[in-house]
């Protein structure tokens, strides 16, 4: 079996959690239900962040670099967790400066509150907090990520 990787790979994970998304949408009718569902998308989103952001240094070594080079970058992002705003422009500035500059400029406002809420609300779910997160407002965090994820794939593996 061929591996998916880079952004066939990243466009797949997009469509399992936008799936979620849309059968979640249907129990609008159970308000604590939809609250639960909220708390798991975020966990979702959370996740997605992480494993896009790995997925994209891959593939960039994966296209340039050698082989030793790339299996170091993946020991590296196996353990990328909780992928707030900054630990996303350390990383992408690791390997470019210029990568770090270009990401700054737009993630601002509502896309860098969308990646550290939905990291910060993640932690507090995984320890049990009490938090109140809608489903609406899930969706808003996960609709500014998938842009940003767009666009730090735009920057670091263009097509070609």
């Amino acid at each position: 079996m061929i591996a998916v990787t880079g952004r066939v790979a990243i466009h797949s994970h997009r469509q399992r959690i936008a799936a979620a998304f849309a059968r979640s949408a249907g129990i609008s009718d159970d308000t604590e239900l939809l609250a639960d569902q909220a708390r798991y998308l975020c966990v979702l989103v959370s996740g997605f962040i992480e494993k896009s952001v790995a997925e994209i240094v891959l593939e960039y070594t994966r296209r340039s670099s050698t082989p030793s080079v790339q299996r170091f970058v993946e020991k590296r992002t196996a353990h990328f967790t909780n992928a707030n705003a900054e630990k996303v422009l350390q990383l992408l500035g690791s390997f470019d400066p210029k990568w770090r500059q270009d990401l700054e400029d737009i993630l601002v406002d509502e896309y860098k509150d969308a990646f550290d809420s939905v990291v910060s609300l993640r932690q507090q779910i995984a320890h049990g907090g009490s938090v109140g997160v809608t489903y609406v407002r899930i969706k808003d965090y996960f609709d500014a990520i998938t842009q940003v994820i767009d666009y730090i794939q735009d920057l670091c593996i263009p097509n070609t």
